[in-house]
């Protein structure tokens, strides 16, 4: 089975937002790409109290100085496409109301003809949650599955009504209903959120850790499935995080997708041999505008589908 490919639209501080978007994402349908993907992040605290990802003294990248809000982005890709899905890896869920998260996803969803993947997670960015969430980190957890709730709800027949510490939903009509089944996808980092996603979720998201590791995860992923008694296949979208350089890394510690198109084509084979359904490639952090983006995201695809990816 061929693997299906999705492309990270430009929404970094080095493009036009409200010309690049809809540009990329048009080229990317043309090129071939099935899905369009979108990330989250609010702001560039100055100084950092915390490294990128909570990594004490990793610096977060320049162009996280300015990034596009997702639903904004994936509504400028919509209006410019037909075919491809619609993702988000992830919105960072405490960073939400809930009920109203809930509806935009729904009113994407129809706007688009049921193209959405709703990508969610509890983020890790200490200066975010302070300025933005519904609730303290300490209860990051808790709120995704409030989300989670809300969603599945609010995304369902009327009347809708719900109950819960964020929200509370008299019996209503909230429409519009998403065009089909709205998918969510999570990330699964600990114990506590493989459980979560094989109990509540519709598929995983992984990103990019080496084959090695994928494989392990996958097969533990599958074994707590069984375990629990899921029926629903997972459906899973592989978030590989590029490092492109225009000429091959030469270097032992080479990571995972770092390095020319070549070595970024060969990581994408070993990858899709893990047996994952999609890889959402993000190459936007490595071009300087939008039209390099677009021949390196399109280089990228053809050779990729030239070497049986």
């Amino acid at each position: 089975m061929t693997t299906r490919l999705g492309l990270s639209l430009p929404q970094m501080k080095q493009y036009s937002i409200g010309r690049d978007i809809p540009e990329v994402a048009r080229a990317a349908e043309a090129t071939g790409y099935e899905s369009l993907w979108v990330f989250e992040r609010i702001l560039f605290p100055e100084p950092a109290t915390q490294g990128l990802y909570g990594i004490p003294g990793l610096p977060w990248p320049d162009q996280y100085r300015s990034v596009a809000d997702p639903l904004v982005s994936l509504t400028l890709a919509a209006s410019a496409t037909s075919r491809a899905r619609l993702g988000t890896s992830v919105l960072v869920a405490p960073l939400h109301v809930p009920f109203q998260l809930a509806r935009s996803l729904a009113s994407l969803d129809a706007a688009s003809g049921g193209r959405v993947v709703a990508g969610l997670g509890t983020g890790w960015s200490h200066d975010e949650y302070a300025a933005a969430s519904v609730a303290p980190f300490e209860r990051r957890g808790q709120v995704l599955d409030e989300l989670i709730d809300v969603c599945r709800a609010v995304w369902g027949p009327d009347p809708v009504a719900y109950e819960g510490e964020l929200t509370t939903i008299a019996p209503s009509e909230v429409g519009p209903k998403p065009a089909g089944p709205l998918p969510i996808l999570l990330p699964a980092n600990s114990p506590k959120a493989m459980r979560r996603l094989v109990d509540r979720a519709d598929g995983w998201m992984p990103v990019s850790m080496g084959t090695e590791a994928l494989a392990r995860e996958f097969a533990g992923l599958r074994a707590l499935a069984e375990e629990r008694g899921r029926t629903a296949p997972l459906q899973s979208v592989l978030r590989a995080n590029t490092q492109y350089t225009r000429e091959a890394y030469t270097g032992d510690d080479r990571a995972p997708f770092q390095g020319s198109v070549d070595q970024i084509v060969e990581d994408l084979a070993a990858h899709a041999e893990v047996g994952v359904e999609e890889i959402l490639i993000d190459l936007q952090g490595s071009a300087r505008d939008a039209r390099e983006l677009t021949d390196l995201a399109t280089e990228v695809y053809e050779k990729a589908r030239a070497a049986g990816v």
